[in-house]
């Protein structure tokens, strides 16, 4: 089975073609969506999180919004967080890929927002960075999120950034042309990934 790795900075478009590659029948693992279930009713995460912050589990799942208020600006504090949710995502990322080896797809998606940074794309045979010009992904995260440039600015400043995701990539499809050209870049690509041997 081959393992195609799926990344961009936030606002790049990258759930957009994340659901482009489900609609044409490969399976993706989605991180965030994991982190999510992760940090919801009955989470794995919610206990530790809950230990180090209680004001951000007012009930049984995490308060997103408060957790944010409280690792933004602080590294030792977001870094406390990785450390509880990165090896709970790798687990279920496991998971994923040992199903989908057993129903003998031939390839699949890991869309991973920090594949660089937690180390894995180390396992992926190709590598996608979904790319937008920096006011566009700003424009998205502000819109999406409810939040200032700044706070868009600060969010950005985590992970590698957009020219070094580029640098790394083996494949970049830019998500700010049009729709239309972004899925026929997708097409032209699952064809020739399809190709592979």
């Amino acid at each position: 089975m081959h393992i195609l790795g799926l990344t961009g900075d936030m606002g790049a478009g990258k759930t957009y073609v994340a659901n482009l590659f489900r609609r044409r029948g490969w399976p993706v693992f989605d991180a965030d969506a994991t982190v999510h279930r992760l940090q919801g009713p009955g989470g794995e995460a919610v206990a530790p999180i809950k230990a180090l912050w209680p004001e951000a589990v007012p009930g049984d799942a995490i308060d997103r919004t408060a957790l944010r208020h409280i690792v933004i600006g602080h590294p030792d504090r977001l870094k406390a967080l990785e450390a509880i949710v990165h090896p709970l995502v790798r687990q279920e990322r496991q998971r994923f890929l040992r199903r989908m080896q057993a129903r003998g797809k031939r390839w699949c998606v890991l869309d991973i927002p920090l594949l660089f940074e937690t180390d894995a794309y180390r396992a992926c045979d190709r590598i996608l960075v979904v790319t937008a010009a920096e006011s566009t992904r700003l424009r998205r995260i502000m819109r999406r999120r409810g939040m200032s440039e700044e706070q868009a600015r600060n969010l950005l400043a985590r992970q590698i950034g957009d020219a070094k995701r580029r640098r790394l990539a083996d494949v970049i499809i830019r998500t700010d042309l049009s729709r239309a050209a972004t899925f026929r870049q997708l097409r032209r690509l699952q064809h020739d990934l399809e190709a592979m041997r």
